[in-house]
């Protein structure tokens, strides 16, 4: 392979279609696209100061390296690519991507990151920012800890170990998602999903777990959790802790510490449907 060492790059398409090539020790200055349509690269040590480093490109390994905030939009459309040892400052980042795996970066800004993308690998990754993972699918994620709201709406096919999600209106829309070892905390977790899996998790969510078919919660705690389960169907739930309140589960099997408030509005479902187990409830 071809190298390139030692240089400051400036200008539009600064090494556009460059192909089986090693990188090293770069900056890209200003100039839009830098590494556009390129393939078999290898990027090594490198900083990216401008937009759209990364697009419609395939093959590419990335170690060392930092895109800076003003990288926006910097990896769209673009397949095969893994990230080693980086840090991701600007947001926006992979659209529609194929293909992806990311080990020990952190995206400091993850506003609208992971969109539409298929592919999905993540390993020891820390990200802040809101509609992280939004519409994407087959994603395998161990270790991550994320500091916003709105994840994963719209995802499918989404499997978590170990991680902490600190976000609101995290898991709308969803469809199979299973979710190990694992804290989650904001409020209107998962509302309007499908085949949703929690095990050994704590949750902390006010109004979470409604509106959803076919949830399981497998020795599980939530703490400040109100009005849980609200018209959902097919509930298989055994909860380690006590429960606030759950309110017009449609049917399943909740089994918990305790429950402080039980609402059943009889207009609205049949609570025959759902059974409904505590240890006490003094």
């Amino acid at each position: 392979m071809e190298e390139v060492k030692n240089k400051t790059l400036t200008g539009e398409r600064a090494l556009y279609h460059i192909n089986d090539t090693i990188i090293s020790e770069c900056v890209f200055e200003d100039g839009e696209s830098p590494l556009k349509e390129c393939s078999n690269l290898v990027v090594n040590n490198t900083t990216f100061r401008w937009k759209y480093p990364l697009w419609y490109s395939k093959n590419v390994i990335v170690n060392n390296s930092l895109w800076e905030n003003t990288a926006r939009s910097g990896i769209w459309y673009t397949n095969h690519l893994v990230i080693n040892n980086s840090n991701i400052i600007a947001p926006k980042q992979f659209r529609r991507c194929d293909d992806i795996e990311l080990n020990n970066v952190i995206l400091s800004d993850a506003l609208e990151t992971f969109w539409s993308c298929n592919n999905i690998r993540l390993n020891n990754c820390k990200a802040t920012g809101d509609y992280f993972g939004m519409n994407s699918s087959n994603i395998v994620i161990h270790n991550f800890y994320l500091d916003g709201n709105y994840c994963f709406d719209g995802g499918s096919n989404i499997t978590i170990f170990n991680s902490i999600l600190n976000s609101k209106d995290a898991f709308w829309n969803c469809n199979n998602v299973t979710i190990y070892n694992s804290k989650i905390v904001g409020e209107y977790l998962a509302w309007n999903s499908n085949n949703i899996t929690f095990i050994n998790c704590e949750i902390e969510s006010n109004q979470g777990l409604c509106y959803m078919d076919n949830v399981k919660l497998i020795d599980c705690k939530l703490t400040n959790t109100d009005l849980a389960f609200e018209l959902c169907s097919n509930i298989e739930a055994n909860i380690l802790t006590k429960i606030d309140s759950i309110k017009n589960p449609i049917s399943g099997h909740i089994h918990a510490k305790s429950i402080d408030d039980i609402i059943f509005s009889h207009d609205m479902v049949d609570k025959d449907k759902t059974l409904i187990e505590v240890d006490n409830n003094d």
